[in-house]
């Protein structure tokens, strides 16, 4: 009989604890334009030129003026990176990224092979024996110099570039500062154009197509990579594009380069969908933005609505940012409420009073109203934490049961939270055990240690925190909360009382217990 009471006291007490009266809280969400990995707004520092867009903005400014801009674009030369062959300039890349990387920002690439403006390629490439064509720019037939086109399956231009990107991987696959890179090596800007140069077949493309994304696989197996939609057809309006589904079965995400340059706006929303289903990178990226508004095509009011279509992930605005923002600050408002994904905290349930080391349970509901799902590759692991009032973390406990990347972005069907319910312990205690400790017993008889016992969370009152990242507590992702710090977020207070009071209080009740009524 007593056995089987002592083995039962423990779990009345736990049921005890788990029946303490909870509070709820219903946080408002806050309408901040968040820098998370794999999401943002896309500054064009280098647009196939390297005086353009960042040619007015000072060194070290890593647009924090600009809402939501997590990524500077560096769209560059194969010819300019690589003069001589083995001769790499890097550092027309390194200040940038590491200022970038400094503010929690990243930057994203492409090198491209052919441009409009001079030779992409290297011509010590074409001097070693790769084969090209030259031709002229749409309308310099008279007037306009010849560029070099290379023949994108040559083998010697292959072997180059291969020996071009495993240099390039060495340096930046994987980085934590990189975002994405472009497959860029193939067709007019890097964007699979070929009937105004090299005039392919819709099969040769594809060809060719997948020979450079099997190329840029092989050499950068740790990153992002995205392929402009431009591929496998510039206004190909077909439903799923047999190309792209390749691209996406191998980690490939989707580029529209083209929004707003013609009346229609885009072509493709589908085929980005279809790479957002995947957790795959969708990158938007505007025309000209001074050109597009010259030629009548610019909507301001569509932006949104292209982030929507798309499920879009990342918007470049092609243009200087203190120009576009001007005239843009309502739009680029309100892309950032949506681009990506964004968690909200719908609704928290919690005791407000807990004992220490006994079981607690958190019932929290979460929506993504952004457009896109979790991205692949980034951590999002549920966190609680107890923090006081120096700001420390004092308790926490994850929750990797609940699994962000199924919450469903908010689409036509509205938002679809999900809830998790978080259970653990806050604190413990532990007995001093003084056999064969000779430690203890020079504490002792210093009086540094008079305690049998201790409790490792003190008894108090503690902010309760959310936070989202990595599974050993340490928060990665922004929400949208007030009064964030490092990404810890209040929505509450507990107070923890001792587990030596709890054991009185349950001895109590078994006392209580065995002399009836």
């Amino acid at each position: 009989m007593g056995k089987a009471f002592r083995v039962l006291l423990p779990v009345s007490c736990a049921i005890l604890a788990l029946r303490l009266a909870a509070v709820t809280v219903a946080p408002l969400a806050t309408d901040e334009a968040l820098i998370n990995p794999g999401m943002g707004m896309v500054y064009y520092h280098h647009s196939n030129r390297l005086w353009a867009y960042g040619l007015h903005t000072r060194p070290g400014d890593t647009l924090d003026w600009f809402p939501g801009t997590s990524v500077a674009y560096l769209r560059v030369l194969w010819s300019d990176l690589e003069p001589k062959e083995g001769d790499f300039r890097w550092d027309l890349f390194d200040a940038l990224l590491q200022n970038w990387a400094a503010s929690g920002k990243q930057v994203a690439f492409r090198v491209i092979c052919c441009n409009q403006t001079e030779n992409a390629t290297p011509d010590w490439v074409r001097d070693a024996g790769a084969k090209g064509i030259w031709f002229k720019y749409l309308g310099e037939a008279d007037t306009g110099p010849e560029r070099w086109e290379p023949t994108y399956d040559d083998p010697v231009f292959l072997a180059k570039l291969e020996r071009f990107l495993m240099a390039f991987a060495a340096r930046y696959d994987g980085d934590p500062a990189v975002a994405f890179v472009d497959v860029g090596s193939f067709g007019l800007y890097g964007e699979g154009h070929t009937g105004r140069t090299a005039k392919l077949s819709a099969t040769e493309t594809e060809r060719m197509a997948k020979l450079h994304m099997e190329l840029y696989r092989k050499c950068l197996p740790k990153s992002r990579l995205v392929v402009s939609d431009d591929v496998a057809g510039s206004t190909d309006t077909a439903e799923k594009s047999p190309l792209m589904e390749w691209a996406h079965a191998r980690g490939i995400g989707f580029r529209d380069d083209s929004l707003l340059c013609s009346p229609k706006g885009w072509y493709h929303a589908h085929w980005g969908r279809n790479a957002a289903a995947h957790r795959l990178p969708v990158v938007l990226e505007t025309g000209h933005f001074n050109l597009c508004r010259k030629r009548g095509n610019w909507r301001k009011d569509r932006l949104l609505e292209a982030v929507v279509a798309h499920q879009a992930s990342y918007i470049t605005i092609h243009g200087f940012p203190d120009e576009i923002l001007e005239e843009h600050r309502r739009e680029i408002r309100e892309m950032n409420l949506r681009l990506g994904y964004r968690f909200e905290l719908k609704e928290a349930e919690y005791a407000d009073s807990v004992r220490a080391g006994e079981p607690f349970e958190i019932r929290s509901t979460w929506a993504n109203v952004g457009v896109a799902p979790l991205p692949l590759g980034v951590s999002a692991v549920l966190c609680w934490s107890l923090v006081d009032e120096g700001g420390a973390v004092v308790w926490s406990v994850t929750d990797p049961a609940f699994d962000f990347a199924a919450l469903e972005p908010r689409l036509e069907g509205g938002e679809r939270p999900r809830t998790a319910v978080t259970r653990g312990r806050w604190g413990r205690h532990a007995d001093i055990l003084p056999w064969n400790d000779q430690v203890l017993e020079e504490l002792r008889a210093e009086g540094r240690v008079k305690e049998t016992s201790f409790d490792m969370l003190k008894p108090g009152v503690y902010r309760l925190c959310v936070s989202v990242g990595r599974a050993n507590g340490i928060p990665v992702l922004a929400l949208p909360l007030a009064d964030g710090r490092a990404r810890r977020y209040p929505i509450g207070k507990v107070t923890v009382t001792s587990e030596a009071e709890s054991a009185a209080a349950c001895k109590s009740e078994a006392e209580l217990n065995l002399a009836g009524p």
